[in-house]
């Protein structure tokens, strides 16, 4: 089973951000405008708000940036500068079209001639730093590639996944894909709304004057936004051939592999990350693609690399942990990155689980005492950090069954039960029917049927929830261009 904190989905998003060690201070690179603006006293008497951050490819912000903001058919404009972190917010705007420009010795001005702002909507966008295509470097700068191997040619209802591993493997799949999705994208304010459609259509006919990768990733994001799945990997597509930058491409694959495509996701995953090999989360989501198409040593391998890039970043030892906790690995590497998480965050209540986990399942059926009291002292400790850290209790709860301390195993699937909603309901079955199984041993049957028909009704509820996400994220139909045609039988 799988437990993904709130702290973890703070550092997921967050991974992007890693310093990285290539310089910003050079001249001949250029401002590129993906997605993001700030609201400005120009419409004092508005509500709409823009803000975001500027950051280079590699995710690093950008302090000292200058910002332009201009009401369109107004000769006003409003200069910001961006903070110590990058960042910028301007409140009080209202609705319309501006021109955004932004500027930086050393660097070359970027522009975008049209962002729309629906009244009261706040905008939560970003700019993004690359590198200028001057003669001197584009001779030098390795692209992508001229035309990929495979073609999205529709989307269907995900009914049926199929493939390698039993549900709850295919489960964790699909989590591991929207989490590596999450890592290319700032946290939405729930709260705002906005005119997409209108947003579409206005970024639509911008196109018609000018193919800019800024414009049509804008418009694959949009796109996503309203559903249309298909035209919105088509531009995130068209936006990585124009410019293909880390983020750019980051996005296409993570797209591809979102809809259920792990092959045509592997392809730009894998292309990418020779482009940017100091990529943390490129090499993550090339370990979910191989993931998803079931090849387990290729997914740890890869996401073992990101966690050797920067050994202090703790999400890709969680990502480590998602797939362990879903499948039994064999490998000494997952044991050895796991151990080296705790070792250097010792107070991370993740860190001390994980860690756990990898030597119950790496060690299982050993008898050793030893061994037995390092899982059951970490998972402890793990507690200790997370006192609702109900996969612990869980896991602690397994342990004690295993040596046929059923008192005990019966506290602890009851103490991991109480902590909902900190479970994921994957995790909530397995403590029932564990819960279960241990009533059963020490003969008490009416509290044993009690807890599987819990069981059994987490289990329609997942399966329903799971049916519901599975046709909201439509699957992707895709072919292969080196696959041969199947031969019939």
């Amino acid at each position: 089973m799988f437990r993904i904190a709130p702290l973890f989905m703070r550092r997921l998003c967050a991974v992007s951000r890693q310093p990285r060690s290539a310089s910003l201070s050079s001249r001949g690179m250029a401002v590129l405008v993906t997605l993001s603006f700030f609201a400005s006293p120009l419409q004092s008497q508005g509500t709409a708000s823009l803000r975001g951050s500027v950051r280079d490819s590699q995710g690093k912000l950008v302090p000292g940036a200058t910002i332009h903001l201009q009401l369109k058919d107004s000769t006003q404009t409003q200069t910001v500068h961006t903070d110590p972190e990058g960042k910028y917010i301007v409140p009080a705007l209202s609705g319309g079209v501006y021109c955004l420009r932004a500027e930086m010795a050393g660097y070359s001005d970027a522009e975008i001639p049209a962002v729309f702002v629906a009244p009261n909507e706040a905008k939560n966008l970003d700019l993004t730093l690359l590198v200028a295509k001057t003669e001197s470097h584009s001779a030098s700068t390795p692209q992508f590639f001229d035309e990929p191997q495979f073609t999205v040619a529709g989307v269907t209802d995900t009914t049926s996944l199929g493939g390698h591993g039993s549900d709850t493997v295919v489960r964790a799949r699909e989590t591991i894909a929207k989490e590596t999705v999450s890592l290319g994208k700032v946290p939405a304010d729930t709260a705002q709304t906005s005119d997409y459609g209108k947003e579409r259509d206005h970024l639509l006919a911008l196109l018609t004057h000018e193919d800019r990768a800024a414009l049509h990733h804008q418009l694959a994001d949009v796109q996503e936004k309203l559903g249309d799945s298909l035209d919105a990997v088509r531009e995130y597509q068209r936006a990585a051939e124009l410019d293909p930058s880390e983020a750019y491409l980051f996005d296409w694959g993570s797209e591809l592999l979102l809809h259920h495509a792990p092959e045509p996701a592997s392809e730009v995953f894998v292309r990418a990350n020779r482009l940017f090999p100091q990529s943390a989360r490129m090499l993550i989501g090339l370990g979910a693609a191989w993931f998803a198409r079931g090849s387990n040593d290729q997914a740890v391998q890869r996401i073992c690399e990101a966690s050797d890039l920067n050994p202090a970043d703790a999400v890709p030892y969680l990502f480590l942990g998602m797939i362990l906790s879903a499948e039994t690995l064999t490998s000494e590497q997952v044991l050895e990155k796991l151990h080296r998480f705790v070792t250097l965050q010792p107070k991370n209540a993740e860190a001390n689980y994980y860690y756990a986990v990898a030597l119950r399942k790496q060690r299982r059926g050993s008898q050793d005492p030893a061994n037995s009291a390092q899982i059951e002292a970490l998972l402890k400790n793990a507690i200790h950090l997370d006192p609702k850290f109900g996969a612990a209790y869980l896991q602690l709860g397994i342990l004690h069954s295993e040596q046929k301390d059923y008192p005990r195993a019966i506290s602890n699937y009851q103490q991991a039960i109480q902590s909902n909603p900190h479970m994921t309901g994957l995790q909530m079955e397995e403590a029932h029917f564990r819960l279960a199984q241990a009533y059963r041993q020490i003969g008490d049957a009416a509290k044993a049927e009690a807890e599987i028909q819990a069981r059994n009704q987490i289990d329609k509820d997942l399966t329903k929830e799971a049916e519901r996400e599975r046709h909201e994220i439509r699957q992707f139909v895709y072919t292969l261009r080196d696959r041969p045609v199947p031969q019939a039988p």
